[in-house]
């Protein structure tokens, strides 16, 4: 519908109608090209989260009754969540590769003996009822001794092992280099599978979860795992993971070190 307006004029003779011109619209493009390259900058910091970085995650230190102190770390951590083959809306699969150090300072830390642990707080929103069920297979687990030294260039222990595993051969210490990693010793086939069946009721809640203890003595040591295959399933809605490593001395003391929160939606 248009409409006449009438305007006074400066100069002489009658006043002159004239047409209002229309507003010209705009079409949807300048909003795709508003949105996009934002859209573009938020997908590429989504991928760069997602990235895992070598170094040291997170670490606690503890005094114990005889003054010593003791010192646990997790290193490497990245958890790879994947679509569960299952297909089931309440499983969520990752794959969790990672380290756990210790050490041990003070008078007689050569007669430290204890238990290292590895595992979970798992929080789920919403549980149907019918439990939740932790499985988790092994079989890249192994002992290390020696705190992991960053500064060491070249092979290092890591993947001596990996090299080792591809080829199906035994890992050769030779190859490593001088430093902390050494001195890692390795043993294979220590926990193969854990399943852990946790009967839950209707609603919220948070569990932890032990997937790894192993006795350990000396002043340090560590446990390394690589790729290694979990699910949670019986949960509904999205669920969180926050792995810990615990030390545990013979005698009672113990320090727990809490990693970030990964999403396993």
């Amino acid at each position: 519908m248009s409409f006449l307006h009438v305007r006074s004029e400066s100069f002489s003779g009658a006043a002159r109608p004239y047409r209002t011109r229309p507003v010209r619209r705009r079409g949807p493009w300048w909003l795709v090209r508003l949105v996009l390259p934002l859209a573009m900058v938020v997908s590429g910091q989504l991928a760069v989260s997602g990235v895992a970085y070598a170094g040291l995650d997170d670490e606690l230190t503890l005094v114990d009754g005889k003054g010593g102190t003791l010192r646990i770390q997790q290193w490497d951590t990245f958890l790879n969540g994947v679509s569960p083959l299952d297909r089931n809306r309440l499983t969520r699969e990752w794959f969790h590769s990672g380290r756990a150090v210790y050490e041990v300072t003070g008078p007689g830390p050569d007669a430290f003996e204890g238990t290292l642990e590895l595992g979970y707080q798992v929080g789920y929103p919403w549980s149907l009822g019918v439990g939740l069920n932790f499985n988790y297979t092994t079989p890249n687990t192994s002992v290390l001794y020696g705190i992991p030294n960053p500064a060491v260039a070249g092979p290092s222990l890591a993947q001596e092992l990996a090299n080792a595993a591809a080829s199906g051969g035994t890992p050769n210490l030779a190859n490593v280099d001088s430093g902390a990693e050494a001195s890692y010793v390795q043993t294979t086939n220590l926990l193969p599978s854990a399943g852990i069946n946790i009967d839950l009721s209707n609603g919220p809640g948070i569990q932890e979860v032990s997937t790894f203890s192993v006795a350990v003595k000396g002043p340090k040591g560590a446990v390394a795992v690589s790729n290694a295959h979990g699910t949670v399933t019986g949960a509904a809605g999205g669920v969180l993971l926050r792995p810990y490593a615990r030390l545990i001395s013979s005698v009672g003391d113990s320090v727990t070190t809490y990693g970030e929160n990964w999403n396993m939606n």
